[in-house]
């Protein structure tokens, strides 16, 4: 799928598979809303114990279609090598400025997987990047309004939480795309103990995040500025 075009949002991770479990609820909110939503996965997941790099690749269009992306693109960067690099850096921000995202979603610092982490802090460096105009890149200087962290499954308190029940079950069907990776063997060991599989711990987590803010489901972020209010009274959500 890539066919690079001007899009509102771009979802990065470090795996064909991450955003889907972290974020997919949001990003299929944000294509159901009418904006043209993205995703960039920065390696083919080719070191994974499960499934091999073109398998995953077309599980990936499968989820693609499923989520209704715009744009879905693979950096090929070295799994399980990822590292914060002025090269790889580039390579993100290449990508910021030829789909010229006004919101960017990226993982938080705090994973159990470095090459989760890592993906962060490249993301982050490579939307900095693209706004310099003395970078070695061909288009015009770009940086994304802003840039939401991805915290679902993480032991972070959340800035704020997306309802995605009405998007819940689109989600699972997304990841349900990834069977080298999540299809239950006997011979394979559980990737997500002590849950019996990936779609009982997105289950527990997301009713989690949902319960926080009064409804079924729900996705969790955190915005590192500060967030402004012109009207107090249009916020949602009740305090007691």
């Amino acid at each position: 799928m890539t066919e690079f075009t001007k899009l509102d949002v771009l979802a990065i991770a470090a795996h064909r598979d991450d955003t889907e479990i972290v974020c997919g609820g949001t990003i299929i909110k944000m294509a159901d809303l009418g904006y043209k939503v993205g995703l960039l996965d920065l390696t083919a997941g080719e070191a994974g114990s499960r499934g091999d790099a073109q398998m995953r690749a077309n599980e990936a269009d499968c989820a693609a279609k499923v989520m209704n992306l715009a744009f879905r693109h693979n950096l090929e960067m070295p799994d399980a090598g990822l590292f914060l690099t002025q090269e790889n850096a580039l390579a993100v921000a290449d990508i910021i400025r030829k789909t010229t995202p006004e919101m960017v979603i990226i993982p938080t610092h705090k994973q159990r997987h470095p090459d989760h982490s890592t993906a962060g802090d490249i993301s982050y460096r490579g939307c900095f990047l693209a706004g310099l105009g003395k970078m070695p890149l061909d288009g015009e200087p770009y940086r994304p309004r802003k840039i939401f962290y991805s915290v679902s499954f993480q032991d972070i308190r959340p800035t704020f939480i997306i309802d995605i029940s009405d998007q819940f079950k689109r989600k699972c069907d997304a990841v349900a795309c990834y069977k080298s990776q999540f299809e239950e063997k006997s011979d394979q060991r559980e990737v997500y103990p002590p849950a019996r599989n990936i779609f009982d711990y997105m289950e527990i987590q997301n009713r989690r995040y949902g319960y926080m803010i009064g409804v079924k489901y729900g996705e969790a972020y955190i915005q590192k500025e500060m967030l402004a209010v012109d009207d107090p009274l249009k916020l949602t959500g009740k305090s007691i």
